[in-house]
């Protein structure tokens, strides 16, 4: 990545954060694309005098154009990241998936970018009953936001096969880590019950804890960002990113508990959230064998981790 220019969509984000510090370690000069609808700027506050800062909607054409005018690479995480949220307002979930990868894809094969590698979702598949979940399977998407997303992958193979734009698409699978807001109302399973042990509060459980997800860290999915973006011939395929087990929500809290301490307190059940899949685990041979992907920090290393970055923080407001 010495020198390459990138362009990270969404790169205050969660994800994309990590992926630029990442890529300035590499080398690269970055660029990064961002309304702040949903990203923090406090995420790229520490790195602002080495990046590129191009602030604006990834459906502003003219925008993207500009921002990727001799791009080599563009990582393109932005999104509205929220099941929930896309639940409430299905039309900004599916514009900014659908339209925003348009946008996006228009102005990398304008600019001649080598590769887009494109932030695919886990909830492509939904309540498929076989596991592990695997890329033959067919997409059953509950909700607007996996809607969006797998119309997503589909403008990148078409894109592919229409202009020979070379494109990759990872399904993410249940990423955690530092930098993921505990605060917002659309907040993950993880930053949520991290935020309620350090307030020493009961944290909620939505259904009976027992569905499974296939937790996966942050530096993993962009380690496979990196080895997709140097992967040739691609041709617009979509690769599972996850670490291939699975954890109910109560063995994550359970384990949480020990990493504070807080083994007395117990979770509050509420109802089952629509849109919600019941298991998730994946079959990760595909990303082995097309971009090399290998799992480089687990579950419980993960967890640990990431604990520790929030005991750093200031204790989350909600």
């Amino acid at each position: 990545m010495k020198n390459a220019i990138c362009v990270v969509t969404g790169g205050s984000g969660f994800i994309g954060s990590n992926l630029v510090r990442k890529l300035l370690a590499e080398g690269a000069v970055v660029r990064v694309v961002d309304n702040f609808s949903t990203g923090r700027r406090e995420n790229i506050e520490e790195i602002a005098a080495a990046i590129t800062l191009i602030e604006g909607d990834i459906r502003d054409n003219d925008l993207m154009h500009r921002a990727f005018q001799g791009a080599t690479y563009v990582f393109h995480e932005a999104a509205v990241p929220s099941v929930p949220r896309s639940v409430e307002n299905p039309s900004e979930a599916i514009s900014v998936a659908a339209d925003g990868t348009v946008s996006v894809l228009e102005a990398a094969r304008d600019a001649g970018v080598s590769k887009v590698v494109y932030a695919a979702s886990s909830s492509a598949y939904g309540n498929q009953s076989d596991l592990p979940k695997h890329e033959g399977q067919r997409p059953d998407p509950l909700s607007p936001y996996a809607v969006g997303k797998l119309a997503g992958e589909h403008l990148c193979r078409a894109f592919w096969e229409c202009y020979g734009l070379e494109t990759v698409a990872l399904r993410y699978f249940n990423v955690f880590g530092p930098r993921q807001d505990p605060n917002s109302p659309y907040g993950a399973v993880i930053p949520k019950f991290i935020s309620a042990l350090m307030r020493k509060v009961r944290p909620t459980v939505f259904g009976d804890g027992k569905q499974s997800r296939d937790f996966t860290f942050v530096e993993n999915v962009v380690a496979a960002n990196l080895a997709a973006a140097k992967t040739q011939d691609t041709k617009g395929r979509a690769v599972n990113v996850a670490c291939g087990t699975s954890y109910t929500l109560l063995d994550l809290l359970d384990q949480l508990k020990v990493l504070f301490d807080r083994q007395d307190i117990q979770p509050i059940f509420e109802p089952e959230r629509p849109g919600d899949v019941r298991h998730s685990m994946a079959d990760i041979s595909a990303a082995k064998s097309l971009i090399g992907y290998e799992v480089t920090t687990d579950f419980a290393e993960g967890l640990k981790q990431t604990v520790e970055w929030y005991q750093t923080q200031p204790i989350p407001n909600n």
